[in-house]
């Protein structure tokens, strides 16, 4: 294992293990010690990886409170309060995210609908852009504290950015913003389509983010909000058991996966 202070390989690891049951290593260039999860963000941390981890995923993907997981993980013999959830919570899941989504990377269809939905933040109406394929994968997801052409382009630009790909036509309501954004952000060869009918399965789609926060009662700022809808939405497009739309999927296959977010954070 190379050491994490001066990126030498030349390192001896020691007998005793921490605490929590790391492996201790010693570098022989820099005489520094250090531990598995020296230099990464679980270095601190008071509690076995595993667990942090499984909180943080249990937080996001189902309808639970922030009291709610520390009393679950009590029964298990785990003692930690709910400020503790939110803390890992911030800490872990930006990472959570942007680990999923360059593992989606350039794997949608040619076909894109877009939507913008309500969040409320501090008891204000946001705007929550979201875009699937035709075979219902995410495309990306973007909160806006307006609903104009600006957020428009920022939220194709990110898009363009996480797939790697720009679609052949691009499907919406009828929303003004959206024409000049989508030439200006993805060319003038993207069709743009406007019909709600084509666009009924995204507003299906917007469900599983309404009934996620709608428990929660809102949130506090603009910047848990923005970090909290993304994860949430990454973790539910790589949970899917289905790949493309009608899919017949065992119920097996539903739940054989439900474990696999916990080690993209290695």
């Amino acid at each position: 294992m190379r050491c994490p202070h001066c990126e030498a390989a030349d390192t001896v690891e020691r007998r005793e293990r921490t605490e929590l049951g790391y492996r201790r290593f010693r570098c022989r260039i820099c005489h520094r010690e250090f531990n598995e999860r020296t230099g990464t963000r679980l270095n601190h941390l008071q509690y076995p990886t595993d667990v942090v981890c499984l909180v943080v995923l249990w937080r996001v993907r189902y309808k639970l409170s922030l009291r709610d997981l520390p009393e679950m993980f009590l029964e298990r013999g785990m003692v930690f309060t709910h400020e503790a959830v939110r803390e890992w919570e911030a800490q872990l899941a930006p990472l959570l995210s942007e680990t999923l989504r360059k593992h989606r990377r350039g794997r949608l269809g040619p076909s894109w609908y877009t939507d913008e939905m309500y969040i409320k933040v501090k008891g204000r109406w946001t705007y929550l852009y979201r875009a699937i394929d035709r075979d219902g994968n995410l495309v990306d997801v973007l909160l806006s504290e307006k609903r104009d052409r600006a957020a428009a382009e920022a939220f194709f630009r990110s898009a363009r950015t996480v797939t790697g790909s720009v679609p052949e036509r691009v499907t919406s309501d009828g929303h003004d913003a959206y024409p000049g954004a989508i030439k200006a952000e993805l060319g003038e060869g993207v069709r743009h389509r406007t019909n709600h009918y084509l666009n009924n399965h995204l507003e299906q789609d917007h469900r599983g983010i309404k009934q996620r926060t709608r428990p929660m009662g809102g949130f506090k700022s603009v910047e848990s909000a923005r970090r909290f809808c993304r994860v949430y939405d990454e973790v539910r497009n790589f949970l899917r058991p289905r790949s493309r739309r009608n899919e017949v999927v065992s119920l097996a296959q539903h739940g054989g996966s439900s474990i696999r977010p916990v080690h993209v954070f290695y």
